[in-house]
């Protein structure tokens, strides 16, 4: 294994041209240096120099070998300057996972804009995960963060969250329905009307939280539609398909034929929260859980 060391020195030689002088550049005796040289030297079996009196001059491997040496000094300091960015937090590699919710809402596009800016020179990993697999996902390090739809459970000891935003749901419908023309929509108004869902498979326990909040808001709906996203959703608005209920953040996104209203009286929402784990010390992961929150 070379050193670092005496490939420093022979470069430092090669320059000068002159033992002494370099060992004055390198604020070491003549003595050492000479040593160093020639152990280098014996090491790698090979003569490096022609020595003549009081100048050395490389010999044709030797000029080969600073070219080499040169390269390698110079990466060599970039590792070190790496490792100091890494420790420091300004590069680095993060993966970070993330619900539907938190890309509508624009809570990632955000951070990243936010990050990026003071971090050019980190990698961020965009994974796409429901609540349950990013928990997962934490534990078994495959994730940094997460933002889930879910606190992380009571009394976990490996998982950390707080939740970062809670956006009401409002009514979607189509231009040209009757209720555009109510000022306050109430329960009786929607009572058998046709609705449109999302439905997120595996285990989805969105229909049945829908359900439940209809009839304790004091309406039964006629669900005929399930989509995979509150995009999708909006896109059957438009067409008049039926009503549906989306955070308040799609309102920007909605395509042209749809309005909303707000139902005060709906006891749902979309609650967006930042877990992390317990254990994670490290400062980047600090400083995004501090942006975040604020």
């Amino acid at each position: 294994m070379l050193d670092l060391r005496q490939i420093r020195y022979f470069v430092a030689v090669a320059e000068a041209g002159n033992v002494g002088r370099a060992a004055e550049q390198l604020h070491i005796s003549q003595s050492p240096l000479s040593r160093q040289i020639i152990q280098l030297e014996e090491q790698l079996g090979v003569a490096l120099f022609e020595r003549a009196k009081q100048r050395v001059h490389l010999n044709a491997e030797g000029r080969a070998f600073l070219a080499e040496a040169r390269a390698l000094l110079a990466n060599a300091a970039r590792l070190e300057e790496l490792g100091r960015n890494l420790a420091s937090g300004a590069a680095g590699s993060l993966a970070i996972g993330y619900v539907e919710g938190a890309v509508l809402s624009g809570l990632v596009a955000d951070l990243l804009r936010d990050f990026r800016r003071a971090r050019p020179d980190f990698h961020l990993q965009l994974r796409s995960r429901r609540t349950a697999a990013q928990f997962e996902d934490l534990r078994q390090r495959a994730l940094d963060l997460g933002f889930v739809y879910s606190p992380a459970p009571g009394g976990d000891p490996d998982i950390e969250s707080m939740l970062v935003r809670r956006e009401p749901l409002v009514l979607a419908m189509p231009e040209g329905d009757p209720l555009a023309a109510v000022a306050d929509i109430a329960p009786g108004h929607l009572d058998g009307r046709v609705w449109i869902t999302v439905v997120r498979q595996p285990g989805d326990t969105n229909r049945a939280q829908f359900l439940a909040a209809c009839v304790e808001s004091g309406f039964i709906p006629d669900i005929a539609y399930e989509t995979a996203d509150p995009l999708t959703s909006l896109g059957l608005v438009s067409a008049g398909l039926g009503l549906a209920t989306v955070q308040e953040s799609l309102q920007s996104a909605a395509p042209a034929g749809v309005i909303f209203r707000d139902l005060p009286w709906f006891k749902r929402s979309v609650s967006i929260h930042l877990a992390w784990r317990r254990n994670d010390r490290r400062a980047v992961v600090g400083d995004l859980r501090r942006a975040v929150g604020q």
